[in-house]
């Protein structure tokens, strides 16, 4: 269940360790509760405190509540995971092309990984089912700001802004779905096992799982959507390659099925 929090009250920095050691004890707390419980909603300050082995009054000079405790958590996280998403944005496609072809890491991911094993004592609670399912709303919303600006770069084919959105919507989702599924099962693969195995998910096409290649041609796709705004991302450049003649050629095709069944 979603908590409605106040606003996240400010951490100061050159946090004395005792200070750093008792928050640490109630965010971990926090967590055990989640799990425990199985609803972050039927969690209590007293729970917590007594897991902690703290007194209220401290939890109270820490946080106004549990709903605080949770904002602290979360936008403590997503400021530390948005710089590092960063890092993945700035792979450029050769970079990737030769990871994916050594079937290593794409540049940064490893790292992403690291960050989430190294606090596998509370972010699998908070972002599991029990947890708070904003959290992961937040986490997917911030990777779609940081990313869209630099996937928009270099577009070849002429796409509708709202395709791509969707598009990378889509990919985003996908990729955090993986990451909450390796945090629910304990993390079993090593972080660089799991970032290679990410890597290589965004470039599997289903067809590719049962030996039935589908082709499909991108290129001027935004032309079977008549209804779609008109803002349209990238350029095609003249079919140089076999492919790219085949997929130009698809695309036609297909623009001139929809436009028949448009005007029927």
């Amino acid at each position: 269940m979603q908590l409605t929090a106040t606003k996240p009250t400010q951490t100061g920095v050159g946090v004395d360790r005792r200070t750093l050691r008792t928050r640490c004890a109630l965010r971990d707390a926090l967590a055990a509760e989640i799990e425990a419980t199985g609803d972050l909603s039927q969690v209590t300050v007293t729970a917590v405190t007594d897991r902690a082995g703290v007194t209220r009054r401290t939890f109270y000079s820490h946080f106004r509540d549990i709903a605080d405790l949770v904002a602290q958590v979360e936008d403590e996280t997503v400021s530390d995971v948005r710089q590092l998403v960063g890092h993945i944005a700035a792979t450029n496609l050769k970079q990737l092309q030769q990871a994916i072809r050594a079937f290593e890491p794409c540049p940064g991911s490893v790292e992403l990984l690291e960050y989430f094993s190294q606090r596998g004592s509370y972010l699998p609670a908070l972002l599991g089912d029990g947890g708070d399912p904003a959290f992961v709303e937040k986490l997917k919303r911030m990777t779609f700001d940081v990313i869209a600006d630099r996937a928009i770069q270099g577009i070849r084919v002429p796409l509708p802004r709202t395709v791509f959105d969707y598009y990378l919507t889509f990919a985003i989702s996908a990729e955090v779905g993986v990451l909450l599924r390796w945090l629910s099962r304990g993390m079993r693969e090593s972080t660089w096992v799991m970032a290679c195995i990410m890597t290589a998910l965004m470039f599997v096409r289903p067809g590719d799982l049962y030996g039935q290649k589908i082709e499909f041609g991108f290129p001027g796709l935004g032309e079977g959507f008549p209804d779609l705004p008109a803002d349209v991302l990238g350029t095609v450049d003249s079919p140089r390659s076999t492919t790219d003649r085949s997929e130009a050629l698809g695309a036609q095709r297909y623009h001139t099925n929809s436009k028949e069944r448009s005007n029927a």
